[in-house]
């Protein structure tokens, strides 16, 4: 079945950089759109960035020029490098794909910023 498995979020100070991971399995990686997507405390699900099969990338003005989506294809990983950060991204950050047009998520993996 189809599994993503994030990693590399915890405690940084503001100003700080952090690098997520997300590995798939159970699907073609090469061939899907894989994004990033976030969940502060008492907000909703936002997108932050997304990484077509052609590398093509987009991403939440928020995340604009602070953050870096890439993918490795030979890994089935994607990541979301995260630089300059800011208190107000403490959220937990969930990889995400769509297959057989339903949604897949990862368990998530908390990023907290301290100011």
């Amino acid at each position: 079945q189809v599994q993503l498995v994030e990693s590399g979020g915890g405690l940084v100070q503001a100003g700080g950089s952090l690098r997520l991971s997300c590995v798939a399995s159970g699907m073609d990686f090469s061939a899907k759109v894989m994004n990033w997507y976030r969940r502060a405390p008492g907000k909703q699900r936002e997108l932050v960035a997304g990484i077509t099969r052609w590398g093509s990338e987009n991403y939440a003005d928020s995340a604009k020029g602070r953050f870096t989506i890439s993918r490795d294809n030979a890994k089935n990983t994607v990541y979301l490098q995260m630089n300059s950060l800011k208190p107000e991204d403490t959220a937990v950050y969930y990889c995400n794909t769509v297959v057989r047009s339903l949604d897949r998520w990862g368990q998530g993996t908390l990023v907290t910023v301290s100011s």
